[in-house]
């Protein structure tokens, strides 16, 4: 009787030791995709799966970090209203050359608001400020294929929990979402030729030397 009781209460104490996981030791012994999924799409694991064994999954991540770290991706809009200042057009110019160095890389940009008005007010709010990021894109040169959609979050992911006017949460902002469909240079596996390209290639060291002209 002591041998079952012990072995119950051994694999009581294993399922509590998996439940209490730390995530980054849950996604240890998860599957590949797991540790990019962010849930609520019923096989959203296998799909993640899948791009990190192909490698797709892996790329758009590091792309994103890329974009983020060099680029500004968040841009801010005054009190209900949609339109772009000066600031916003300068960061979005910025986003537009960035995406124009990769071609293969599709967007997504998100639309927000504060807490000031109702759940579908600001819904609609959020597209339009999307929508008028993305035509800005747009005008910039960007093919309207490259970004992907236009998504509202409303006032539903605040930066700064308020529900006071807050410039910090009515913005946008842009994310690499994945590799534009039919690629030729992705769907042929040669994605070492975009990182030549961008990072040797296109590298332009900046020369000290300096010339002067001398009388005779």
């Amino acid at each position: 009787m002591w041998k079952v009781t012990t072995i119950a209460v051994i694999a009581s104490l294993g399922l509590s030791a998996c439940a209490n996981r730390a995530p980054g030791l849950r996604s240890f012994f998860s599957e590949a995709g797991a540790v990019v999924d962010g849930g609520g799409q019923f096989g959203a694991a296998t799909n993640n799966n899948l791009g990190i064994q192909t490698g797709d999954k892996s790329y758009t991540i590091q792309l994103a970090r890329r974009f983020a770290d060099e680029v500004p991706s968040t841009i801010n809009f005054e009190f209900n209203k949609s339109t772009l200042d000066e600031a916003s057009r300068a960061t979005l110019r910025n986003q537009a050359e960035w995406i124009k160095q990769f071609p293969e890389v599709s967007f997504r940009v998100y639309g927000h608001t504060d807490a000031v008005g109702s759940n579908a007010y600001n819904k609609r709010l959020g597209l339009r400020r999307a929508k008028t990021a993305v035509n800005y894109l747009i005008g910039q040169g960007i093919d309207r294929s490259r970004l992907e959609a236009v998504v509202s979050f409303g006032e539903t992911q605040p930066l700064i929990a308020t529900n006071a006017r807050e410039r910090q949460n009515r913005r946008t902002v842009t994310e690499v979402s994945g590799f534009v469909g039919r690629h030729p240079t992705v769907l042929d596996g040669k994605y070492a030729a975009i990182i030549q390209r961008e990072y040797v290639a296109s590298a332009k060291p900046v020369s000290t030397v300096t010339t002067s002209k001398t009388e005779e």
